[in-house]
């Protein structure tokens, strides 16, 4: 978190400070306007989320690994991307014990970092196994969040002792901002098409349920049925059923050969 003085990061339980120069502040701003650019240009969530993960070990002194978590809206918090297996393994190791640096970060809502796991008091059943399991020494997380939506937590990860100094806190930290936002508004653009093609196929269906009931003088619900039931019976979406009743006036039946052309489900 930014201070008067500086930098400051919680490393083996005390507080340490670092000054940041104005000449540092402006190569940071310069590179993270370049790696912001490089996050828009992502084309959904999941290419955004491994995107971070890259900027962090590209970009964060003392990182070698990095990961993202994700609290979901009914579950537990998961792991959605990681540069390699080690973040997949300690994360693992934290959501089986139930404590910490990235459940911390998420919980406490202050970042978190350690210096060396093997002499670890804070989250001593989690330090004693990570570092037993994955050779884990440093970490440093990030609690992602836009307002007050707690979105996840990045993570940092190295098995060197105090491989993270009051740079790679600055950089994590505006790596960790650009990273929220951006997983936001790809979750956004996400939802918003889901939108556009849920009222496509409501669309649809709706116009086939029209044309049953005028052609076969059927109430709404007995068309919508018999909608349904073709589907099922054909094993294909109710989707694919209502486009071949608006393109051809009538319900696919099934042939000799046993194929309808249409989609089956997947």
């Amino acid at each position: 978190m930014p201070e008067a003085s500086g930098w400051a990061v919680w490393t083996r339980g005390q507080r340490v400070h670092g000054p940041v120069t104005d000449t540092q502040q402006e190569d940071l701003a310069g590179r993270f306007l370049q790696v912001a650019r490089e996050l828009e240009a992502e084309p959904g969530s999941v290419a955004t989320q491994e995107r971070i993960t890259r900027a962090a070990v590209d970009d964060v002194p003392g990182c070698d690994h990095a990961a993202l978590s994700v609290v979901l809206r009914h579950g537990p918090i998961r792991t959605v991307a990681a540069t390699d297996e080690l973040p997949e393994q300690v994360d693992a190791v934290q959501y089986r014990t139930g404590q910490g640096p990235c459940l911390g970060a998420i919980e406490d809502r202050e970042p978190y970092c350690t210096g060396d796991l093997a002499t670890e008091r804070r989250w001593p059943q989690f330090a004693r196994a990570a570092v037993a399991e994955t050779g884990v020494r440093s970490m440093l997380s990030f609690r992602l969040f836009v307002r007050d939506d707690t979105i996840g937590a990045l993570n940092l990860y190295s098995r060197a002792t105090d491989a993270f100094d009051d740079r790679s806190f600055a950089l994590g930290a505006l790596l960790a901002g650009h990273a929220a936002l951006a997983v936001s508004a790809a979750r956004a653009k996400e939802h918003a098409g889901e939108m556009d093609r849920a009222l496509a196929t409501n669309r649809e269906i709706g116009i086939a349920i029209g044309i049953l009931m005028a052609g076969r003088r059927l109430t709404r619900d007995a068309a919508f049925e018999e909608l349904r039931r073709t589907s099922q019976a054909l094993n294909t979406k109710l989707r694919a059923v209502a486009e071949f009743v608006v393109a051809t006036g009538a319900l696919p039946g099934r042939p000799a050969s046993g194929r309808t052309g249409l989609r089956r489900r997947v």
